[in-house]
């Protein structure tokens, strides 16, 4: 009898453990970040470009001519915890961030969750323009709690509830504290192919910059997942993208753009 039990708890694991699939393909939904975590020792090259206003039409070559650019590593350090590194052209920051899993949709789980955190370092800021300027000016802090489930094999939602921290500001245009919460989801349409879309609500007192919507499709070409993206937030940084949106859909400002990830 003990020998049947142990046996039927052992095949009732195997199969939690087989029906298990992340709820994202990617990383990132299209700019934000998913539940999806690199494997064990995974190392990937991250490379993203966010070009010019469409808008601006054959002048700027439909935004190429204005590009901002990300290149990063994420390494997982284990099958739940990851760690990445980013240079972006977009104020001259480095970006680190850790990434990690706090409960698989998986048994009896409904949900995945997963901790998302980031510093930035603004290197663009001079003395020339702050004469009073210390390093701790130029940090700014990003953190998230992400929440997915995959309700079908096509079908996967999240929310993101998220907050940013800036040490230094222009009060006339933003907050230092800046509290958001997004939802984003991915239908798959073919084998190797998903649309997705989010959309963040930022909780804030100023008008100045527009509420993040970004659309994309997912390309699963079998060695990397290409991200094409369009979106009214031209910032690839995690503190950018969020607090800085300019562009404005209703008028056909908006910004197209990718995402490379690259397994090595």
């Amino acid at each position: 009898m003990a020998q049947n039990n142990d046996l039927l708890k052992e095949i009732d694991t195997a199969k939690a453990a087989e029906v298990y699939q992340p709820s994202f393909k990617a990383l990132q939904i299209v700019t934000g970040q998913s539940t999806k975590m690199p494997a064990k020792k995974d190392f990937l090259i991250d490379i993203a470009h966010r070009f010019g206003d469409v808008s601006e039409g054959f002048k700027s070559f439909f935004g190429l001519d204005h590009a901002t650019t990300k290149l990063g590593v994420v390494y997982g350090l284990t099958d739940g915890i990851a760690v990445s590194a980013s240079r972006h052209t977009y104020q001259k920051t480095f970006e680190l961030g850790v990434k990690y899993r706090i409960l698989k949709q998986q048994g009896n789980s409904p949900f995945e969750i997963v901790g998302y955190h980031v510093s930035d370092i603004n290197s663009e800021l001079s003395t020339d323009q702050y004469p009073d300027l210390r390093f701790n000016d130029r940090l700014a802090y990003f953190s998230q709690l992400l929440i997915s489930r995959r309700f079908s094999e096509n079908f996967s939602l999240q929310l993101s509830p998220s907050f940013v921290h800036k040490n230094l500001i222009d009060p006339a245009i933003e907050d230092k504290n800046l509290f958001s919460t997004g939802i984003g989801g991915r239908y798959k349409i073919s084998r190797r192919v998903s649309l997705n879309a989010e959309y963040f609500l930022n909780f804030d007192d100023k008008t100045f910059y527009k509420n993040p919507l970004s659309v994309g499709m997912d390309i699963d070409t079998g060695g990397h997942i290409f991200q094409l993206v369009f979106t009214n937030s031209q910032p690839n940084t995690e503190t950018g993208y969020l607090t800085n949106a300019t562009g404005d859909w209703a008028q056909g400002h908006f910004f197209f753009g990718f995402n490379l990830y690259r397994v090595f």
